[in-house]
């Protein structure tokens, strides 16, 4: 168990994300740490700024912590994560837990100089960049990016 971080989720939050963590493989190791830790753990980072490597000892190993983090990226799970908390904000504003309508909204990103890669060039705004995309419900809680 770490310390108390502003980060760190309530054992409710934890609940309601608790069953979209997936089961350890079978035939594997049992798990040594505790998902609590390790979420809190990631979100640390998330929130603080910090890279894996500046974990405090409280946490389990950086090592552990990235690879559960890289692990559900690659799955899906932080998607599906995802969907849980923007459903249940929906049904706490009193809307349906799925949204009838969406905004779509782009933005345009000045590229680095020197940068070697192709990079587009969006006359409207006179910025030679990239142009990110994301959908939005009517709340603006994001759909995708």
């Amino acid at each position: 168990m770490s310390k108390a971080y502003p980060s760190n989720l309530s054992q409710a939050q934890f609940e309601l994300l608790n069953d979209l963590i997936p089961e350890p493989k079978f035939g594997g190791r049992p798990r040594s740490v505790d998902m609590w830790d390790v979420l809190n753990a990631i979100f640390y980072v998330l929130v603080e700024g910090v890279r894996w490597r500046g974990l405090p000892g409280d946490f389990p190993a950086w090592q552990t912590v990235y690879t559960y983090f890289r692990q559900w990226r690659k799955d899906g799970t932080w998607v599906r994560m995802h969907d849980r908390l923007r459903e249940c904000t929906r049904i706490e504003q009193e809307r349906h837990r799925s949204p009838s309508e969406a905004i779509i909204d782009s933005q345009s990103v000045k590229s680095a100089a020197g940068v070697s890669q192709s990079v587009g060039y969006d006359a409207g705004k006179q910025i030679k960049g990239r142009k990110r995309f994301m959908t939005v419900d009517t709340l603006g809680l994001l759909l995708r990016v």
